[in-house]
């Protein structure tokens, strides 16, 4: 069977109705030497990426069906613009509908011996800076739209347990400003990277707030964060992408390796304020710092490894990750399987289940970035 190929030269929708509110500043790149430890993003010049996904099915059973999630987000602070792919399957570029979110999926048939899908999306992202009284007010955002991102899902409930610790998280706090800042800096207080969990961990909130285990991978610590906002009526939002490229500011575990991006993925937050719009949010990212940075596992966020992190990402974030979507709770058309929690990750299934997306190796899927320099 002939390879089929497509381009697609229109950019990736936003998120359809669920629109993304920019973020503004005035503010120059400014790039730090690594030796610094300083943190402190702030949007520039924007960077061209290619990135590029390739999966081979080793043990064909039966008719394979892949899903890919392709960047579908366009905000102040990435473009998503062009995809092509190549298989010797039936492949095409779909939504969900619903979600905005957007994935290339591919079916092949029995008779199909090898079957392959690569994917290159290309993206243009720039770094968000942290809260400053420099940045101008935003535009208000649709009232649909933060409706939308306070609702409750199957793995954030707002009900319950999440409500009773973000009241109690938030205390005095009188503004939306001040009632994120307290959950920002419980979450960051009380949970902890634990690198034992697979993946980037699943996200149950309920159960983690339940058991008082509150270990996990970005999954699990921004899902917290999220929960705990959406349940006191703050809009917040999980963002799932991928880490492209090293960190300019020196931080090994803020970085992605472009040649090999096994295990890259990772999710970071946004949070709406008044005023504020979407403000970056990534207290996942100050507990992986904390815990693996430097090989003592570091307590205080007045640590000077610890300090500019913990700063920069209450509001800010380096703009070397590309985002994919904001997806909760996702059907995946023709899957027989359950539904996905989150989705940043390929996917595939076969006559005998779901592969394991957490083992690329045994899923045979490579995901490697190019930065385009003009």
């Amino acid at each position: 069977m002939t390879p089929a190929r497509r381009i697609l030269l229109q950019g990736a929708a936003s998120i359809g109705a669920l629109s993304l509110a920019p973020w503004y500043s005035a503010s120059a790149q400014v790039s730090p030497t690594p030796a610094t430890r300083s943190f402190s993003p702030k949007p520039g010049d924007w960077r061209i990426f290619e990135v590029t996904t390739r999966v081979d099915i080793a043990k064909p059973m039966g008719t394979t069906r892949v899903w890919l999630p392709v960047p579908s987000i366009n905000t102040d602070w990435q473009k998503s613009e062009a995809n092509s792919f190549t298989s010797n399957g039936t492949a095409r570029i779909r939504s969900d509908g619903l979600q905005g979110v957007q994935f290339l999926f591919a079916e092949f048939g029995p008779s199909i011996d090898k079957p392959y899908l690569e994917m290159t999306s290309r993206v243009q992202t720039q770094s968000r800076a942290p809260l400053s009284q420099a940045q101008w007010p935003a535009p208000a955002e649709d009232a649909a739209t933060l409706k939308y991102f306070t609702r409750p899902t199957h793995l954030l409930p707002t009900d319950g347990i999440v409500k009773i610790t973000a009241q109690n998280a938030i205390k005095r706090a009188q503004t939306d400003l001040e009632k994120v800042r307290a959950i920002y800096d419980w979450v960051v207080s009380n949970a902890w990277r634990e690198p034992k969990v697979k993946g980037c961990g699943e996200g149950d909130i309920k159960t983690m707030l339940e058991t008082g285990n509150l270990g996990g991978k970005c999954a699990d610590i921004n899902a917290l964060f999220v929960g705990l906002c959406r349940s006191v009526g703050i809009p917040a939002r999980d963002v799932y992408g991928i880490r492209l490229v090293p960190s300019a500011f020196g931080y090994k575990e803020l970085s992605g390796n472009p040649a090999n991006l096994k295990g890259a993925q990772h999710c970071r937050a946004e949070a709406y304020v008044k005023g504020q719009g979407w403000m970056a949010m990534d207290p996942a990212d100050v507990a992986k710092v904390m815990r693996l940075e430097t090989s003592e596992w570091l307590k205080s966020t007045d640590h000077p490894v610890v300090k500019p992190v913990y700063g920069t990402l209450f509001g800010g974030w380096e703009g070397n990750w590309m985002a994919f979507n904001t997806a909760h709770d996702l059907t995946l058309p023709q899957s027989k399987a359950d539904r996905l929690g989150f989705f940043m990750y390929p996917v595939a299934e076969n006559d005998e289940g779901r592969f394991d997306s957490y083992a690329p190796d045994d899923f045979k899927y490579q995901i490697s970035a190019k930065e385009i320099k003009i």
